[in-house]
């Protein structure tokens, strides 16, 4: 289990809902991401950006044989350092919320 650590980098709103929604999935369709949060795709994409240049998402693009067209689907994952950054920060939240007994140091 991890300990907890705030992280500045999964904190900011949008980048929290991303990581909850991604914590547990394998992965998920950039669209259907972008669809449940409401938000636009150069909105996701920035936010993407940085999760990304953190080491904490993957993004894969593959074609779907279900379309006619050259269109390509863009898959996001969690990292395993994403799951463990995200876990470490959910935890800091909940010691700050008084949810939980602090570990000793």
């Amino acid at each position: 289990m991890p300990k907890p650590k705030f992280d500045e980098v999964v904190h900011p709103p949008t980048r929290l809902r991303i990581c909850g929604l991604l914590r547990p999935v394998e992965q998920m369709d950039f669209a259907v991401l972008r669809d449940t949060l409401g938000i636009s795709d150069a909105t996701l994409s920035k936010q993407l950006k940085v999760l990304g240049d953190a080491g904490y998402v993957r993004l894969a693009k593959t074609t779907s044989p279900a379309r006619r067209d050259a269109r390509r689907i863009t898959w996001v994952a969690l990292t395993p350092a994403g799951r463990s950054s995200f876990d470490a920060h959910v935890l800091a939240l909940q010691e700050i919320a008084g949810l939980t007994a602090r570990r000793p140091e």
